[in-house]
Parts: structure tokens; C-alpha cells; sequence
């Protein structure tokens, strides 16, 4: 981690790493539909350990204790996601966090993502990526 990165986490006393996924992983529809079926059906606050939102999975240590009360589950960490794009049925995963609890509990990024990758048949060293575009020409005068 570089030096803004360790004052951010001792800042905010919740996170152990956080990598920006470049280029940004793409998750294909069909394995896009498995992985969404997947969090909800492991829903922490139906006894699963992923809470989803259209912009983040969060994996946690435990079920929650009720449908809005995580109790004394703990996050591991999350996988920032974009869905629909680059095209319409996929998603992109560009940023993933491990809290201090996760780090302690031995979870990486690349372990975390794969979990979550797993749910569609994929990991996070063979999913498919953006393709990234030539920066444009310098403005001229």
C-alpha cells in the first residue's frame, strides 16, 4: 500500500487492502445471471454470507441476525460492480476491498473475488477484461 492508501485505512480503521481491479475484470451474461442467483440465494439475511446492491457484493463472517441486523457478523470485505456494461447483460468488477477483519481471517482479493467469481464458473486470473483505449491525442494549438 502507498502512503495515502495507510493513512485511509487508519483513517478509517476498516480496511486492510484495497486493489483496483486493471484492467477491469468483465463478467459475461451467462455467468453474470449464475453469480446474481448465487448472492440471492445466499443472502446473510436469509442465512448466506453476501449482501448484494447494484453497486457492491459484501461477504460476511456469519448470517445476519435479522433482515436489516447484521448482529455479530463482521464484513470481510466487497467487489465494487458496475452492471451493464460494457454491454447490456454484463458486469464489470473494478474495485475490491478486504477489511482488517477479512486480512486476518487469511482472505485476499484474488480469494474473495474468486468466491464470488466461483458462483459463474470463473476466477478473477482468467476473466475476461476490458479492453482498455489509446489514450486520445494531445490538444494542439
Amino acid at each position: 500500500m502507498d502512503d495515502t492508501e495507510i493513512f485511509a485505512s487508519e483513517v478509517y480503521d476498516d480496511v486492510a487492502v484495497t486493489e483496483v481491479i486493471r484492467p477491469a475484470a468483465i463478467v459475461t451474461e451467462e455467468s453474470a445471471r449464475a453469480i446474481l442467483v448465487e448472492l440471492t440465494l445466499n443472502d446473510a439475511s436469509r442465512g448466506g454470507l453476501w449482501t448484494s446492491d447494484p453497486r457492491r457484493w459484501t461477504r460476511w463472517t456469519a448470517p445476519w441476525a435479522g433482515p436489516a441486523a447484521p448482529g455479530s457478523a463482521q464484513q470481510i470485505g466487497s467487489i465494487e460492480v458496475a452492471y451493464g456494461t460494457p454491454s447490456r447483460y454484463e458486469i464489470t468488477i473494478y474495485r475490491v476491498t478486504v477489511t482488517h477483519t477479512g486480512a486476518a481471517l487469511g482472505w485476499t482479493v484474488a480469494s474473495l473475488s474468486n468466491e464470488a467469481l466461483g458462483f459463474g464458473g470463473l476466477d478473477l486470473a482468467t476473466c475476461p477484461r476490458a479492453e482498455l483505449a489509446a489514450p486520445p491525442k494531445p490538444f494542439r494549438f
